[in-house]
């Protein structure tokens, strides 16, 4: 392996880790922050018969995890084909 795709594989890697940690932080406030820490600053604002932060907790975090997948899958799409690794 020559020197160049040694750092083409580095600058892949790092901007795939980079997305895995961002995507990591979106659910985990999401999740976490606003289903549980933040729950009771939530829990004025109503959202389909029920309180912002309990909605969260049940139906908001699946919901966000799900957007988080296809985000995921469609930004490696557009990595890979930017570093030449795309599938066919």
């Amino acid at each position: 392996m020559t020197e160049k795709e040694k750092e083409a594989a580095r600058a892949y890697w790092k901007t795939n880790v980079r997305i895995i940690l961002i995507s990591l932080v979106i659910w985990a406030l999401v999740s976490f922050g606003f289903g549980i820490l933040l729950r009771p600053l939530l829990s004025g604002i109503s959202v389909g018969g029920t309180d912002l932060g309990f909605w969260f907790a049940q139906q908001g975090s699946i919901l966000v995890f799900l957007a988080l997948i296809f985000f995921y899958a469609w930004r490696m799409n557009k990595l890979d084909a930017e570093h030449g690794v795309g599938e066919e």
